[in-house]
């Protein structure tokens, strides 16, 4: 009976979730990239230092997390510049994953209970990582990560239902090398190869978002001219 009401919820809720233009999945493609440039903008302009090499210049691919970024201070001690640059690509990076996500839905012909969970939870996870540049950074990462488990694993299953194997098989992959991510944040081994790691896994998720992206724009445009024949 509880199933059945959470799948009338949410069928009342997607159903009205107004059809956007095909045009409007062109911004989140705009933010990603935008992000990309703006974050190495920011690598050049980072004074210096890492946690393995407190007193290095610059930004180092192999010993630099993308969150120094984002901090006040470089490792090195230095005032850091770099960071309106790094704080204004993760905004701009929120805000078009979250477009895209709110209107993921539209990808699915059928409504489920799975699909909210989806929704819900990929939008939250979102949300509080609008917070990276806090000073609580590792919490952020930890409640962020939950919520963006739980919707990695059910969009990839809602996308193996609807056909799309080779984004179901991209998804799964993003979320095996984000747990291979959290594992070692959390027990320390490896430790020096995570900011590597780290950079794979943004690849990758970054591929994934814009391949997702891609398939809705597609979606939404193949709708609105099925629309326009039938008027």
């Amino acid at each position: 009976m509880l199933k059945d009401s959470g799948l009338v919820n949410t069928r009342f809720f997607l159903r009205y979730l107004k059809t956007p233009k095909s045009y409007v999945l062109l911004f989140p493609l705009l933010g990603i990239v935008s992000f990309v440039v703006l974050y190495i903008i920011a690598a050049l302009l980072y004074p210096g230092g890492s946690v393995a090499y407190p007193q290095q210049n610059g930004f180092n691919f192999w010993n630099n997390y993308l969150c120094d970024l984002l901090d006040e201070f470089a490792l090195n001690g230095e005032l850091n510049t770099a960071r309106f640059y790094a704080r204004y690509a993760l905004t701009m990076l929120c805000t078009s994953l979250l477009l895209l996500w709110f209107y993921l839905p539209k990808l699915f012909a059928k409504t489920t209970l799975n699909q909210h969970i989806m929704w819900v939870s990929g939008l939250l996870s979102l949300l509080v990582v609008f917070f990276l540049a806090a000073q609580i950074h590792d919490e952020i990462v930890r409640i962020a990560g939950v919520f963006g488990v739980i919707a990695f694993i059910s969009s990839s299953i809602e996308l193996y239902k609807a056909g799309y194997t080779k984004l179901c098989m991209l998804g799964f992959s993003c979320l095996f090398i984000f747990l291979v991510n959290y594992y070692i944040y959390e027990t320390g081994m490896y430790i020096r190869s995570l900011p590597v790691i780290q950079k794979v896994t943004f690849v990758f998720c970054i591929i994934w978002f814009l391949s997702l992206n891609l398939e809705v724009y597609k979606k939404l445009k193949m709708t609105s001219s099925k629309d326009l024949q039938n008027r």
